[in-house]
């Protein structure tokens, strides 16, 4: 059988939570890391390609999405999604809105919503503004992300900055009338000329009624939220079994260890609160530019500690100090040097013998996964909403197995490192 959902995710964080969401709505799902060179298994119903491309040039996101589109058609997708992070986050030229028309005219559609909803994280939308809990985007952690900083809720006014056509809305008063009133208004709104629209959303009953109401609708771009709603629309069809189990893992075994890059207000609780009781290391990104050999000394302090259980090595740090460190070294420089090292100690770490990882942050995930030759991820059972277990798929097929939990740095609870383990099969 054919794929039935396709789907491009923005980093690998993210790509990871979308199929996570997929998975826990009963949709076999592997996420690819990167464009695959190889076909899948014809045991999946779902495909998430995730790319690095949220912060690259506008040009070089839309030219890899078009290349993740293109295997994604020769898969057999009947339908399409183009996922990014649910507080909206990208740089001043998109790339948001660049990639979601470039891959509307790829596929011949003139009409998607825009949802980065994600209710039970705190991710809502209501009057087009995007809220982080009882805040809005503006008000919240992210006016200070050191790459992507938003300043901005109103998710019309940032994504019509974003694009060529027309932003409009599918208000909350709509959306509380479910999935039938969702489609007429998506059809008035492309009758006015738009060709998107940012869709409120403040409940899970929420993205039910709109993922029904995009049954039909070539792409969908959203934050991962939405993955709940379409399953069912491909279980209408008679594509997808009712009660189909799709999170089982296969077991790992192997020492425990997490790396920490993300500074997020999320991350930034979680490592206090294993650092509490756990043994950690922290990575000095000055060191690192003076050529200190931070690795060996991370991975020494490893091996003396890791047999009693799990250790924590991480960069996570305040907003200040973050701007301290970018203001000596400039931000790409200082990102390269924490994601390359912890690329070599995620190496180290596995050769030491562990075989369950933790990995907090996008550009920290996608460093650690290219490390170890990893070219997908077969997604299990769920940690916290938008987090899931994973197995690697490597391209080495001697290589043991590794169970790695991708996070999103502004996902997870506090006790999130701490309660992991209890998720997954030993």
């Amino acid at each position: 059988m054919a794929v039935l959902l396709g789907c491009i995710a923005d980093d690998f964080t993210g790509g990871t939570d979308l199929a996570g969401m997929l998975v826990k709505a009963g949709m076999r799902t592997v996420q690819m890391i990167g464009v695959p060179q190889e076909p899948i298994g014809d045991d999946i119903d779902a495909v998430v390609i995730a790319l690095k491309s949220r912060t690259s040039p506008a040009d070089e996101a839309i030219a890899e999405s078009l290349a993740a589109l293109r295997w994604l058609q020769k898969a057999g997708c009947r339908q399409f999604y183009f996922k990014y992070c649910s507080t909206f986050d990208s740089t001043a030229k998109g790339n948001i809105g660049p990639v979601g028309e470039a891959l509307m005219e790829a596929l011949g559609s003139k009409f998607t919503i825009a949802c980065p909803a994600f209710p039970v994280n705190g991710r809502t939308i209501y009057k087009g503004h995007l809220f982080v809990g009882d805040i809005l985007l503006s008000d919240s952690g992210m006016r200070h992300h050191p790459l992507t900083p938003m300043t901005d809720a109103s998710l019309v006014r940032v994504l019509q900055s974003q694009v060529k056509g027309k932003v409009g809305l599918a208000e909350q008063s709509t959306v509380m009338q479910g999935a039938q009133a969702v489609r007429a208004r998506f059809a008035a709104l492309e009758a006015e000329g738009c060709n998107f629209a940012v869709v409120d959303a403040l409940s899970n009953a929420d993205l039910m009624s709109i993922g029904a109401a995009c049954a039909d609708m070539p792409l969908v771009t959203a934050g991962s939220g939405i993955a709940l709603g379409l399953p069912q629309n491909f279980r209408k069809a008679g594509l997808l079994a009712e009660s189909q189990v799709a999170d089982t893992l296969p077991p790992t075994g192997g020492l425990r260890a997490v790396i920490s890059g993300s500074c997020s207000v999320a991350t930034q609780g979680q490592v206090a609160a294993m650092r509490a009781t756990h043994p950690a290391f922290n990575i000095d990104p000055f060191e690192l530019a003076r050529g200190t050999d931070v690795v060996g000394a991370a991975l020494a302090w490893a091996a003396a500690h890791i047999q009693t259980g799990p250790v924590l090595i991480y960069a996570t740090a305040t907003p200040e100090a973050v701007k301290a460190v970018q203001a000596q070294l400039g931000s790409e420089k200082a990102g390269s040097l924490v994601e390359d090292a912890f690329a070599a100690i995620a190496k180290g770490l596995v050769e030491l013998g562990v075989g369950q990882l933790i990995v907090a942050g996008g550009e920290t995930s996608g460093a650690v996964v290219k490390a170890l030759g990893i070219s997908g991820l077969r997604i299990g059972p769920e940690i916290d909403p938008g987090v899931p277990w994973t197995v690697g798929i490597s391209k080495d097929e001697r290589a043991r197995p590794l169970a790695l939990a991708l996070k999103s740095g502004n996902f997870g609870t506090s006790d999130f490192f701490l309660k992991a383990w209890s998720r997954l099969a030993s």
